[in-house]
């Protein structure tokens, strides 16, 4: 006789159906996980979401079974992450809309970064205290690469909000608890700088609870862009601040305590606001931020820059010369370039000028490579092919930058592949070095449905490429 679950079983998104379905259906997808996996017949009754997700997670190897998300820093490594992100200065309004309504509730509250580490997991205490057992904890990594489905990791993959209920999730120590997630963007580059999550119990993913999580980012980023709006209001200020504070030096007073004006209480510092970055991809010239100041950079000094910033150690002038110039360069001529590259930096910011003897960067600094090489190590591809603009510097043959362009470009395309998603093939399928990419779109056409619109193009592109080269 025949599960009377599985006789009336939608095989549709799964939309529609009543929570406790939904779970029965989820439990059912899990038992064919363990029994044939799911290459065969797919889950029926899931939501489409949930079982492309699921998908990704065996592809990734996630263990459904392992209790525990991994620890990705430790106490002192997460202390200087967290006082150095630009999410830190977004916690006052995630404190008060959110977490405060939280206690006593059976709710927590996480904030986490760009690529699932949280940060930050607050709320009853209670559940805090049951949340460890499966490692919900400031410093674990809960990326969709790791644990499977979660609300933090999915939203982060999917690049928007989303809600994970009970045994959606991929990992089984999860099932208890139920989750809402939406991705935090930077209000003013856009880029994606963390995520902002709910969980706890049934109440963590009813329709309110995800416009309350959209509501309080969108008023986070309001916030975020004050902040900054006011930072830069200061230092136009600096300049006048800083010629009374001398004029009441010289008239005698007391410039310490007369010059300047205190620290409001619990301000931060500046550099918390922002993410030091270094933008390559898709661009022949860098284009540098620090502190929120930005400049272009020549081709050279953009080359440059990078080689540093790949470099944290730092490089001395003949390591440096080597990876800089395609044939044997002069240490004077690489000396000349660094004079001007200082004099630039020294006007953005003279913190982010160059030291000597090697030469290194005195801050951090993101290049947006880093972003992607970063995310493809945690397998986060699909955030990696969001970030992706085009190869590093395309026109620089700089031997270092060549070999970062053409790492980068490898590991991605690789990754894609492997990934076997039509969505991200076809995407990548847009980029310019994959223009003429035959494996590409052959693995997009055989992931298609057939009767999907998007064939013809594929199709035409393949038919387009065998007539130019014989493919």
């Amino acid at each position: 006789m025949r599960n009377p679950v599985e006789q009336t079983a939608p095989r549709g998104s799964g939309h529609g159906l009543s929570p406790e379905l939904r779970q029965q259906y989820a439990y059912a997808g899990h038992e064919q996980l363990d029994s044939i996996g799911l290459g065969g017949e797919q889950p029926p009754g899931l939501r489409s979401l949930i079982r492309e997700s699921w998908q990704r997670s065996a592809q990734l190897h996630a263990n459904p079974d392992n209790p525990e998300a991994p620890l990705a820093m430790d106490r002192e490594e997460l202390e200087e992450y967290r006082r150095q992100h630009p999410l830190a200065a977004i916690m006052p309004v995630i404190h008060k809309l959110l977490v405060l309504p939280s206690h006593d509730s059976g709710m927590l509250v996480a904030v986490g970064d760009e690529v699932g580490r949280l940060l930050w997991v607050e709320g009853d205490p209670a559940m805090q205290r049951r949340a460890e057992g499966m490692m919900f904890v400031p410093g674990a990594d809960w990326s969709e690469a790791t644990v499977g489905t979660s609300a933090p990791g999915t939203a982060l993959a999917l690049g928007r909000g989303i809600q994970i209920a009970g045994a959606e999730h991929y990992k089984r120590s999860v099932h208890p608890w139920s989750c809402t997630a939406v991705p935090f963007h930077d209000p003013d580059s856009g880029a994606l700088l963390g995520v902002v999550d709910i969980t706890g119990t049934e109440s963590a993913v009813a329709p309110h609870t995800l416009s309350l999580v959209e509501a309080t980012v969108a008023a986070a980023q309001a916030h975020l862009r004050v902040e900054r709006l006011q930072l830069a209001a200061a230092r136009q200020a600096a300049p006048v601040r800083r010629r009374q504070t001398a004029a009441a030096s010289r008239a005698g007073s007391d410039a310490a305590s007369g010059g300047a004006r205190p620290a409001r209480a619990g301000s931060r510092a500046p550099g918390s606001l922002y993410r030091n970055s270094l933008q390559l991809l898709g661009r022949d010239q860098a284009v540098l931020s620090i502190d929120g100041r930005t400049v272009t950079l020549s081709a050279r000094h953009s080359e440059i820059l990078t080689l540093l910033s790949t470099h944290p150690e730092g490089l001395n002038a003949e390591e440096l010369s080597s990876l800089l110039y395609p044939r044997d360069g002069s240490t004077m001529t690489l000396r000349a370039e660094m004079v001007r590259l200082r004099k630039v930096l020294q006007q953005l910011n003279p913190d982010a000028v160059p030291e000597s003897r090697p030469y290194r960067l005195p801050v951090d600094l993101v290049p947006d490579s880093g972003q992607i090489l970063s995310c493809l190590q945690r397998g986060a591809h699909r955030i990696a092919l969001e970030i992706y603009r085009g190869a590093v510097l395309p026109r620089s043959e700089a031997p270092g930058i060549t070999e970062l362009r053409s790492r980068v470009s490898s590991l991605l395309r690789e990754a894609v592949l492997t990934d076997g998603s039509a969505e991200s093939l076809l995407k990548y399928a847009e980029l310019p070095e994959a223009r003429d990419d035959v494996e590409v779109r052959t693995a997009a056409l055989k992931l298609l449905p057939p009767r999907s619109p998007r064939r013809a193009a594929v199709v035409a592109d393949l038919e387009r490429l065998e007539a130019e080269f014989g493919a």
